[in-house]
């Protein structure tokens, strides 16, 4: 810009030079009409030329450097011409109105999905967002969320209806034959342990015992004293260990009629207990006790800090971003654009807050303009301005020379005539 503000320069000081020459040169020639008109030329082009440079040069500085009053205008009015500024970019450029309209006239949602969308696969967004969330895995306390999770874990568990659950676990140990399953369990075990020397030793052992300890006169105690003298422990053991084992047998018949009505009784029983309000009670008591010893504060910070690695390293991997979140944002954003109440409600609360923004922040504006103005000292912000807007100034030099010169020739001419 300074060099087109340079030629313009020397362009208007050019003109103003011709008319000085043309009226000085036209003093020495021969007295005549043409050189009457000429000279009268020469110097109205002078006069105007001088006085436009004057105006010009007063815009900005005293001319020639002399204090003449009214000079130097954009100086001495530089608090007036800012508050002008001010006004008019407040109050006619940038008025709240004309921004809102400016804000209506486009759909800022089809703005904002297209650079997303333009944008989200691109590498800074992807280095971005990793780091957020990479930055916000870092840095989670997982001992504060313990104890939060302990404490809501069992209140839930406080809150499970155990009349609700109850019947559900008594069908199913029905559905699922738990009963029999049980039970097959307990003869299976009744029948490992009978089948041991050792149990056999014991059972003969307590049968002795007992037989010694009744109480009986006459020929009962006779018949007693004999049945002792004739069996031992082991062979008595021996007896009730077989006793015991064509027992069990029995019972794994599923025909057996005893293991039947065993099961049936079972099974009422436990039917029973679906209305035995002294078993929810002691139910509720045993929950009670267990959930408030345990402490799960430790276990939930060491499974959280489980996570928490884990989730590093998961988030490291190279394809994170392009297997997990790239696609859940694209396809988060391609529902959104597609369900229209969503977009125009969003468009809408956009615009709101950005006409709200601008209500709360008009008047910034021009402190923003007063600001950056006040910046620039005096003789910075004048050079500025003629920068500018001096290429159109400079013109108005050469244009009172040249209009000048040819007012000053009809002026003369007419004269002549007359």
């Amino acid at each position: 810009m300074d060099k087109p503000k340079k030629n313009l320069r020397h362009l208007a000081t050019i003109s103003l030079a011709i008319m000085a020459a043309g009226f000085l040169i036209t003093i020495f020639l021969e007295p005549s009409i043409w050189k009457t008109i000429l000279q009268g030329g020469f110097e109205a082009g002078l006069v105007g030329g001088l006085a436009d440079w004057f105006a010009v040069t007063a815009l900005f500085r005293h001319p020639l450097g002399v204090p003449i009053p009214h000079t130097a205008l954009l100086p001495k009015n530089r608090e007036k011409i800012t508050a002008k500024i001010i006004s008019m970019i407040e109050n006619d450029w940038l008025t709240k109105e004309s921004i809102r309209e400016k804000i209506n006239t486009f759909r800022i949602t089809d703005k904002l999905f297209g650079l997303l969308e333009r944008e989200i696969p691109s590498d800074p967004v992807k280095k971005n967002i990793m780091n957020v969330i990479q930055h916000f895995i870092k840095t989670m306390n997982v001992k504060k969320f313990a104890p939060v999770i302990e404490k809501e874990l069992k209140l839930r568990l406080t809150k499970i209806e155990i009349k609700h659950y109850l019947p559900i676990l008594i069908e199913q140990i029905k559905l699922r034959k738990y009963d029999e399953k049980a039970l097959d369990f307990i003869l299976e075990e009744i029948d490992e342990w009978a089948k041991k020397d050792s149990t056999k030793l014991r059972l003969g052992g307590m049968a002795v015992e007992m037989i010694e300890n009744i109480k009986a006169d006459g020929f009962m105690q006779f018949a007693l004293r004999s049945f002792s003298s004739l069996v031992n422990e082991e062979k008595l053991g021996s007896i009730i260990q077989n006793l015991i084992v064509k027992g069990v047998d029995s019972f794994r018949d599923p025909y057996n009629q005893n293991r039947l009505t065993l099961l049936m009784h079972i099974n009422q029983k436990l039917q029973d207990l679906k209305n035995d309000e002294k078993v929810y009670d002691e139910l509720e008591r045993f929950r009670t006790h267990i959930i408030n010893s345990w402490q799960a504060e430790e276990k939930i910070t060491k499974l959280l800090t489980e996570i928490q690695e884990k989730a590093l390293v998961l988030t490291s991997a190279p394809d994170f971003y392009e297997k997990y979140i790239l696609p859940f944002i694209t396809n988060n954003l391609e529902q959104l654009k597609a369900d229209e109440d969503k977009v125009n409600q969003m468009e809408a609360w956009l615009k709101k807050q950005i006409a709200s923004f601008v209500d709360q922040n008009h008047s910034k504006i021009g402190t923003l303009v007063r600001e950056n103005l006040d910046k620039l000292d005096t003789k910075t912000l004048t050079e500025m301005i003629e920068t500018n807007v001096g290429n159109d100034l400079q013109w108005i030099r050469v244009n009172g020379a040249v209009c000048g010169f040819l007012i000053g020739l009809v002026l003369v001419g007419i004269k002549a005539l007359f």
